[in-house]
């Protein structure tokens, strides 16, 4: 093994623990600090177990992959791979939904939020993320399953995608596309619009809001979120709309990469670094 592979190992790795710790540590703070048991932290751990689901199904396998500069993966092993992958993006992308509601609901109807938005609606709104994103990732992996492989058995990624699989199958894959196809319009077209409708209802409010602090205080609410959403949303739409021929199939994994990897690693930072009630659990837990 080549000395760039050992130090891309151990970079691996150091990511694939610190996004662990990180995400560990958000579920820790929310569920012991009474200054955190709101709605909006509520949805921020599962975003947490969400990320930890992802990183554990990705990151093992992609760092066996540098060790030993390829690896070997059975068919089911794959296939539950790709199960969780797309469980597992699917509920993000539904439960980054919620959170916009969340927000619009504490920015633009704050008299009636605590009233809407309570404990049992969030565990609503939380069960049916998951339930959606296992019925996304069943009607996907049903159809994979469905393939005849008589090709090569070598993926030209780093782990089980959908369509990297599909690739290597000399079936008719043209239902599994239309069923691709619907299913990112559930998961990720319907919901992106939603939380896009939601943010320009929660800038307008926030424009009529008359003192500067105020606007300022009330976009601090929204920020983390807004820029988790970005990230998130901007590498998965990137992925899945680009052609993946040449130059622009290694540009593609390069995206899958920042949203299977970094992303889950970022998303603790970025909720901490903006957030002064959990630097204060934080304090809090140093002292």
């Amino acid at each position: 093994m080549g000395r760039f592979n050992v130090l891309l190992f151990v970079f691996l790795l150091i990511i694939y623990c610190v996004t662990i710790c990180g995400n560990s540590l958000i579920i820790t703070l929310v569920s012991y600090s009474k200054n955190l048991h709101s709605p909006m932290y509520f949805f921020l751990t599962q975003l947490s177990v969400a990320d930890i689901l992802l990183t554990t199904d990705i990151s093992p396998f992609m760092l066996n992959i540098v060790l030993h500069q390829g690896a070997f993966l059975s068919f089911h092993g794959c296939i539950s791979q790709l199960y969780v992958f797309i469980l597992s993006e699917g509920f993000e992308c539904f439960l980054l939904t919620m959170m916009s509601y969340d927000r619009y609901l504490a920015i633009c109807s704050p008299l009636y939020y605590s009233s809407i938005m309570n404990h049992a609606l969030c565990m609503k709104l939380i069960v049916a993320s998951w339930l959606l994103g296992c019925l996304v990732a069943l009607i996907l992996v049903h159809g994979i399953t469905q393939l005849y492989f008589c090709r090569s058995s070598m993926i030209d990624h780093f782990f089980c995608d959908f369509y990297p699989v599909m690739d290597i199958s000399c079936s008719d894959v043209s239902r599994c596309l239309i069923e691709a196809t619907l299913m990112c319009i559930l998961a990720i077209i319907l919901p992106f619009v939603v939380i896009v409708i939601s943010y320009v209802c929660i800038v307008l409010t926030i424009i009529r809001i008359s003192s500067s602090s105020g606007r300022q205080k009330s976009f601090s609410t929204c920020s983390s979120h807004l820029t988790v959403v970005s990230i998130f949303y901007g590498t998965l739409i990137a992925t899945y709309i680009i052609p993946k021929e040449g130059q622009m199939k290694i540009f593609s994994k390069t995206l899958s990469l920042l949203y299977t990897v970094l992303t889950p690693l970022l998303n603790p930072f970025i909720y901490s670094l903006r957030n002064e009630d959990i630097k204060k659990a934080l304090r809090k837990i140093h002292l």
